[in-house]
């Protein structure tokens, strides 16, 4: 895959083949660590000075030096990153759990190493993040835009896709791999994040929606068992989706910069907790998030919700002047 030391090809590969984990992530973990080692190497001295750090090699990179990195080199790496590579909370703590996740792997599941130097490395504080959301009349007004398509085959098909991420919270990736044989009356089956496998339910919308395409879907697809078709007869792919999402945005004169394909799964959850008095734990399953912390997101977002909380306070309109009454 890349140019690598053994000891990390393997660990990847661990990651891959029996944790499940996609290739993206697993993509991104390498990048975590080769970073890391790059700044090993700095560190202890073993390249020159004037070596630019992005063409560092850590092909040799090896048990032995793995054995002399300590809890200090690891918070020398995150105020590396913080400092000179100017990270936000966000980043560092991905990088964190790379680190976390892989001297685990050479401490519990290959015995290579006889203590842990990340078990004890700390995550920062996270940044409170709120998700980017288009209002419930902007949404509507996303798919009125598609529906303005004169060509019958994409208007179908493209309305279907923005009606699936608008009320289901679909990742991109879960969306384009949607099979037709996985919709069964109401229900939907997608496959998500570390290859774990969840149910969505379909309202009437996405139901007559999908009903409608499947009638112009063109009948020579070459992936038979594909949804959403291109252009080619081929399953749509990832990147014509968020080019298709971003024409729309465009057409709606809705902000590109601003919202993207993802911000469509944040829509939809945002939509459900706001209107569809959605519990958290009942929105963390529909999202496929792993930890409820990560669907906590949404609960920081509706101040008027919050607002006539407090108003419904049986205490809420009471005055020191009509308390003063009570007493005489």
């Amino acid at each position: 895959m890349y140019d690598m030391p053994t000891i990390l090809e393997d660990y990847l590969d661990y990651l891959e083949t029996i944790k499940g984990i996609s290739p993206g992530t697993v993509k991104e973990y390498y990048f975590d660590l080769r970073t890391f080692f790059r700044f090993i190497k700095k560190r202890y001295k073993m390249v020159s000075g004037n070596t630019p750090f992005e063409e560092i090699c850590i092909d040799d990179i090896d048990i032995n030096l793995i054995k002399k990195i300590n809890i200090q080199d690891l918070y020398s790496f995150i105020s590396y990153v913080d400092k000179e590579r100017h990270n936000g909370n966000y980043s560092k703590s991905r990088k964190i759990a790379s680190l976390k996740s892989f001297f685990s792997y050479l401490y519990k599941k290959v015995n290579l190493i006889d203590e842990n130097p990340a078990d004890n490395l700390e995550f920062p504080k996270r940044d409170a993040r709120h998700p980017v959301y288009l209002t419930l009349e902007e949404s509507r007004l996303l798919l009125e835009t598609v529906l303005k398509n004169k060509n019958e085959l994409y208007r179908k098909r493209d309305y279907a896709i923005i009606t699936l991420f608008l009320n289901c919270g679909l990742r991109l990736s879960e969306l384009a791999s949607i099979d037709i044989n996985k919709i069964k009356d109401d229900t939907l089956t997608v496959i998500g994040k570390g290859n774990k496998e969840r149910t969505i339910y379909l309202n009437s919308s996405c139901i007559d929606a999908i009903n409608s395409y499947l009638e112009v879907r063109p009948k020579d697809a070459i992936d038979k068992d594909a949804l959403f078709i291109s252009k080619r007869n081929q399953r749509l792919s990832n990147r014509a989706i968020q080019h298709l999402i971003e024409k729309y945005l465009k057409q709606a004169g809705l902000d590109t910069t601003k919202y993207s394909t993802h911000k469509l799964r944040h829509t939809a959850a945002t939509l459900m907790y706001k209107y569809g008095n959605v519990d958290i734990r009942a929105l963390q399953a529909i999202l496929g998030h792993e930890n409820v912390s990560t669907t906590q997101i949404y609960t920081h977002i509706d101040d008027d919700r919050l607002r006539e909380a407090v108003r419904s306070n049986p205490l809420a309109n009471l005055t020191p002047t009509s308390s003063d009454k009570d007493k005489k």
